[in-house]
C-alpha cells in the first residue's frame, strides 16, 4: 500500500487561486483633543458621531495597506466634547484577485479585520481622557459595501 502526498500545483494553475493573508496590524496614526477637558455631568448624554473611511496604498508587488480611519466626535449642542481619530493598518498579500473581489477584500474583509483594534484604541483614549468608557458598536461592512457600491450583486439582491 502506497499513500501519494499531492505536489503543490506548478505553473499557471499555481497561479490561478487568489489570495488574501494578513502580514501586520499596525497603529498608523491617532490623536484625541478634548477642548474642554472632561467635563462630565450626571445628565452626560452627548450626541456621538462616527465616521468610517478605509484607504488602499501599494506598499510593493501584491502587498497592499489598508487603512481604516475611524472619527468619533462627541458634542453636547454645538459644542465639541472630545473628538478621536484613529488610522489602523493592516498590510495584506492580496494575489490573483479579480477586480470585484479586490474591492469586497478592501472594502469588506480587511476593514473587518481592522475595527476590532481601532475599536479597542478609541476605547482606550477615550478613558485616558477622563471620560465614561465609550465601546464603539459592531459595523457591518458588507453592508456598508453594499450601499456604497450599487451593481449586480446588489441589484441580484432586490
Amino acid at each position: 500500500m502506497s499513500i501519494e502526498t499531492p505536489q503543490p500545483a506548478t505553473g499557471a494553475a499555481a497561479g490561478a487561486a487568489g489570495q488574501l493573508a494578513l502580514q501586520a496590524v499596525y497603529l498608523k496614526d491617532c490623536s484625541f483633543e478634548a477642548p474642554q477637558g472632561p467635563r462630565v455631568t450626571p445628565d452626560w448624554n452627548p450626541a456621538i458621531g462616527l465616521d468610517l473611511n478605509t484607504a488602499v496604498n501599494v506598499i510593493e508587488g501584491d502587498l497592499r495597506e489598508v487603512v481604516l480611519t475611524v472619527t468619533v466626535s462627541a458634542k453636547i449642542g454645538e459644542q465639541t466634547v472630545f473628538l478621536v481619530e484613529v488610522k489602523q493598518a493592516g498590510a495584506f498579500i492580496m494575489q490573483n484577485l479579480s477586480d470585484d473581489d479586490f474591492r469586497r477584500a478592501a472594502g469588506i474583509v480587511c476593514p473587518g479585520v481592522l475595527f476590532p483594534y481601532v475599536r479597542a484604541v478609541v476605547s482606550q483614549l477615550v478613558s485616558l481622557g477622563g471620560f465614561p468608557q465609550l465601546l464603539l458598536p459592531p459595523v457591518n461592512f458588507e453592508a456598508l459595501f453594499a450601499a456604497n457600491n450599487p451593481g449586480p450583486a446588489s441589484a441580484a439582491a432586490n
